[in-house]
């Protein structure tokens, strides 16, 4: 089957497809007890994303249980700065760490060699496209460069990313030598991904909401634009979301700004909006996850809206971000199965 007739290449082309087709983001995770299993054979969590058995299983996991229209590569944002050599490590209960970066270590970075460094995910990415069924889409990813660069200013995650805020304002021209030089890595690395055989990448900048406006087209818009640039320039059947979460009116002239095919959507966007954004081009999104831990009518109404609301024109069903360890993985079977029976209940 060619990429264009799997049901999200058709939507990401522009297509209204009645029922959507969905998938969640992080749904090969903690929620699901084989995930657990194949987490706990796996030793730490960069072994999980490096050894391809491992990472295709965890990858396959969801599909094999929900049949989900796409299946997302199972890695982390963080391996570009693990290639990068800053000591990335992942403590259980502290989440990411790594050393934090300086402006004299920013301008020491060394952009050789990183490809190679993760030439494991891509071995995954090529037994995935020969493991998956035909009709899945494969999808790659990475972290776009401002939400990369707030774990490397801060060694950690933060609770409003301020270390890399200020870092920006004190030193201007290391902090955007940082995110250009972050554009063209993770540019290379989603070229990689399609050459194994990703039908299409998402970049997630899951802290673009604490930027303001002139930040946010600074520090979200410029470098992203850039990648998705380079990206198509060398391979223009690419096709490209883009995932600002929290950007709320600022993706306004997000796709026209950064080039993107679609765009994702948050829980926080409003319903109206979504409907103008999606004017434009397909939206995805944007079920609260916590929905899906309540399960039953709270559930049902959240997905009832967003099909309601966005399913009358170019819409991937999806989460507003990540699924979370405590939803029950009877709620993501009633989630696929009311969205799959849309306008035949």
């Amino acid at each position: 089957m060619s990429d264009e007739r799997r049901k999200i290449m058709r939507v990401l082309s522009g297509e209204t497809l009645t029922p959507p087709p969905l998938w969640l983001m992080r749904q090969a995770g903690r929620y699901l007890p084989e995930y657990r299993e194949t987490r706990a054979k796996a030793g730490s969590f960069l072994d999980l994303c490096y050894t391809p058995d491992h990472a295709v299983e965890v990858t396959l996991q969801p599909i094999r249980r929900y049949g989900f229209d796409a299946a997302i590569l199972f890695s982390d944002i963080l391996v570009i700065p693990d290639a990068l050599k800053r000591n990335v490590r992942f403590t259980e209960g502290h989440g990411p760490e790594m050393d934090p970066i300086d402006e004299a270590g920013i301008l020491a970075l060394k952009p050789e060699g990183v490809v190679a460094h993760l030439a494991p995910v891509m071995e995954t990415v090529r037994r995935l496209r020969r493991d998956l069924p035909n009709e899945t889409t494969l999808l790659g990813f990475c972290g776009a460069p401002w939400t990369v660069a707030t774990y490397m200013i801060a060694g950690h995650g933060t609770p409003d990313q301020a270390p890399a805020r200020l870092f920006a304002y004190r030193y201007p021209k290391a902090f955007e030598h940082l995110l250009m030089l972050l554009a063209e890595i993770s540019a290379d690395y989603l070229v990689a991904q399609i050459d194994a055989g990703a039908d299409a990448v998402q970049i997630f900048d899951s802290w673009a909401g604490v930027l303001g406006e002139r930040e946010f087209e600074a520090f979200a818009i410029k470098p992203v634009a850039r990648m998705i640039a380079s990206v198509k320039a060398r391979r223009p059947q690419a096709r490209i979301i883009a995932f600002a979460k929290g950007a709320g009116y600022l993706l306004k002239t997000y796709r026209h700004k950064t080039g993107a095919d679609a765009i994702g959507l948050d829980w926080s966007v409003p319903m109206a909006f979504a409907q103008e954004l999606q004017k434009d081009g397909p939206v995805q999104g944007n079920l609260d996850p916590m929905r899906v831990v309540a399960g039953g009518k709270a559930l049902d109404d959240g997905i009832d809206d967003i099909l309601q609301q966005l399913g009358n024109g170019p819409l991937i069903f999806n989460l507003g971000h990540g699924i979370t360890p405590q939803a029950d993985p009877a709620n993501v079977a009633r989630l696929v199965e009311r969205v799959r029976g849309w306008r035949n209940r």
